[in-house]
Order: structure tokens, then sequence, then C-alpha cells
């Protein structure tokens, strides 16, 4: 027998340490050459690790959270017969590069541009950061008495792992229960619970007590978690919001899509990027990344757009490159390719990363007010919220008006709120006007 040292090997871009996110082994595990031991972590990318000999898993180093640093050992094998070590650490060394490279996991790259999103939206399944047609709620069908979902013809019902989860912790069959969209969410699995089960009627505040759940923080989450302090820590926030009138841009968008042929179908979000894109230039100090320990503020020409999409990886930000020269049906088809890129893992480097501001959205949570945090280098960040219909009096009378406050929060140290407030009155203006949109 010869036990064999795996040490973390060196993962490049001068990383010193790295985290371990998630065990596939455990001691007394037989591995064979080549399987996963073990997901590591650094502030760049995730890597998947893999058993260099066969053997039985003798020592781990350390529990998922732990931080280890390269060099050090990250699993002890016990290998059967005799094994040249020497030679197998300098195969190990001469092919680590190459196989790292390959190995990385794009998904992660977005640990360095997370913003600050609500937490209730990390359950919900993953979807570009668009607004959303508006659809019956599962409490307005909750008086109809067709409510009993039929199982005929279902294969697979379509739900997020963390709603899967939690039909299993009931004893629910995800089968019998009836979505009111594409997937079961967890607002349809609380009305089957309610009305669907054969049990009658149950106020929700009388569902089973569950006991405390202790998550440790490790991983992407771990990142979203330092990365925000560090904004709130170093950048003096101030919020600015304003009312803005959508029904005209509205109007215009429903009169696009009826037209619009084989493009894509047109959500609210590319005419707001195109207005905020076109209210920039007079407004660079807002499209801008703050160096603060070089003291230097650099004013981008090109806007390069992050678009906060909740994963269920945590929260990534991809970029819209350039976004100052798509039209709406480009920047239409660009995001919806960048969101299914953060949520399949498949989106590169260059996609998430080197954005020089940020819109975050809640789509149709939408919400009153919001005050996003910035997206650290950046220094300003916009939040469009909810669109609503309320009364609004025109010349003296009252008409039914589409609404939206419009948030946006800023670094003081190199923006100052009279700027702020200009800049979304500009926006405002073009929002409210759409035709300048589309003018030269």
């Amino acid at each position: 027998m010869t036990k064999y040292i795996f040490n973390l090997p060196d993962i490049g871009e001068g990383i010193a340490e790295a985290e371990i996110v998630k065990w596939h082994i455990k001691i007394g595990d037989v591995v064979a050459e080549d399987d996963q031991l073990a997901d590591v972590m650094t502030d760049k990318a995730t890597v998947e690790m893999e058993a260099p000999v066969s053997g039985t898993i003798t020592a781990i180093a350390g529990e998922e959270g732990d931080i280890i640093a390269i060099g050090s050992m990250l699993v002890e094998i016990e290998v059967e017969g005799d094994v040249d070590l020497d030679e197998l650490e300098e195969l190990e060394a001469s092919d680590g590069d190459s196989d790292m490279a390959d190995k990385v996991k794009s998904d992660t790259m977005a640990s360095e541009q997370a913003i600050e999103l609500t937490e209730k939206s990390v359950d919900k399944p993953v979807e570009p950061i668009v607004e959303k047609e508006s659809e019956e709620t599962p409490q307005a069908k909750a008086g109809k008495t067709d409510v009993k979902p039929s199982t005929e013809g279902v294969q697979k019902p379509l739900a997020t792992p963390a709603v899967r989860q939690r039909a299993r912790e009931l004893g629910v069959d995800l089968g019998q229960v009836k979505a009111q969209g594409e997937h079961i969410r967890h607002s349809d699995l609380d009305a089957y619970l309610n009305y669907g089960s054969g049990e009658g009627y149950r106020p929700s505040g009388s569902s089973q007590k569950r006991d405390d759940e202790v998550i440790k923080v490790i991983g992407m989450r771990r990142k979203i978690a330092q990365n925000m302090a560090e904004s709130k820590r170093n950048i003096p926030h101030f919020s600015y919001v304003d009312e803005i009138d959508m029904t005209e841009l509205e109007d215009m968008r429903a009169d696009l899509n009826a037209n619009r042929g084989e493009r894509p179908k047109l959500t609210m979000l590319p005419l707001l990027i195109v207005a905020i894109c076109k209210s920039l230039p007079e407004f660079p100090m807002l499209n801008a990344i703050y160096d603060d320990e070089a003291g230097i503020v650099t004013r981008h020409g090109a806007v390069h757009l992050g678009l906060a999409t909740q994963t269920g990886q945590g929260l990534m930000v991809p970029v819209l490159r350039d976004a100052q020269d798509m039209n709406v049906w480009q920047l239409a088809t660009e995001i919806g390719r960048l969101a299914a890129a953060a949520r399949d893992g498949s989106a590169t480097a260059k996609e998430l990363s080197g954005s020089t501001l940020t819109l975050t959205s809640l789509g149709p949570l939408g919400g009153i007010a919001t005050t996003p945090v910035i997206n650290r280098p950046e220094v300003a960040i916009i939040g469009p919220n909810k669109i609503v219909e309320r009364p609004m009096i025109i010349d003296g009378e009252i008409h039914a008006r589409k609404l939206m406050n419009l948030s946006i929060s800023c670094d003081h140290r190199v923006v100052d709120g009279y700027d702020a407030a200009s800049y979304v009155q500009a926006l405002k203006h073009f929002l409210e006007t759409p035709v300048l949109l589309f003018a030269d």
C-alpha cells in the first residue's frame, strides 16, 4: 500500500487560496482515477478537482466552506500496489495548467459582480430580468370548483429544485399539483395544500411548524455577502426615486410586438435600455468606474450594461456590451441569450465582467421603490419598479395612466445629488416621449 497526497494545485491567475464548496467523497470511499473529489472556488471561478489515482480516501482537508492554501493537502489516497509517485507528480504538474483551464465553470464568475436583490426571489425559477405579462394568481383561482388537477398525460412536472425538495418534505406528489404557469411554483403548492389535497380548506397559518434550519454561508452566497458588505462599507450611497408615466411607451411596445414578424417579443427592458443609453452622454459621471485606492474615476464612452439576474447558483450579472450600438430587437435577442447563459452556466468570463453601469429589475414583483446596492467599482445602479395603472390628473381631469417609479443609487463621493436627479429627469423625458427613442 502507498499513501498518495493530492495537494491543491495552482489554479492560476495568482490565486493563493481556495474555498471548498462541495465534497463529492468522504473518508473510506473508493475512487477511480478521474472521479470527482471536490469543487473548490476562488475569487474568479469554481474548479472541479479529480482524482489523479485510484484508491481509498484516507483523509480530507476540511469541511465545506473551509479555505485552504494552494499547495496544501486536499485529500490523501491509499493506493494499492507500487506507484511511482515522483513520476505521477511530475505529470500532474505538467498537465495541471491546461486541465484547470478546461475545468473552470464560468457560471461562478459573477462572484465579483453581485448586487442586491430581494432574497425572496432566490427560490423562484430563474428567468431573464424582464417584465412579465400579468397572470391570474392561485389565490384568484382558489374559489373555482375545478382547482383539483388532473394527472392525465402528465409525465414529469416542471419545478425548481427548491419546490421539489419542499414537496418531498411534505409528501406531496407534484404530478397532482396544478401549475398556473409553465412550471410549478411555491404558490401552486400552497394552493394544492389548501384546496386540492382532499382535506378541505386550511388557512396558511395552520400548516405544521417546521424545525429551525442552520445553513452555512459558503460558495457563491459567501461571495455575494462579501461583495455586498464591501460595497456598503466603502461607498456612501444615496438614492433618488421619481415617477414616470409609461402609458405611451407601453402603447408603442404593444404596436411593435403586433408587427414584429419573426423578431423576438419585446418586453419593456430593451426600450428602457435604449432610453438609458441615449440619456447618458450628457451625464458621463454615471457611466463610470471609481478606483478608490488610486483616487481615479474612469468615465467610459461605451455603455457596458450589467443585467442583474437571479440564478440557481446565486445572483449573477451578465454584461450587455456596447449596448449603445444596438436597436431594440438586437437588445431583446442579446438579453435573452445572456440570461439563458447565466442560468445554464455557459456564460464566459468576458460576459460576466467589465460592466460600467448596472440595471436591476424585479420584474412583476417590482415594488413601489427600491434602493439598490451599487455594483462596486461602478458608481451608479438603476432600478425600475413595477408598472401600475393609477389615476392621474391631466388638465384638471382624471385619467387612468400606467405609472412606474424609477430608482437610482449613486456613489456620493463622485456623483452629486443634483446630477443624479437631472439624469433621471432626462431619462424620464425619453420614456414619456417614446418617439425620441427612434430618432437620430
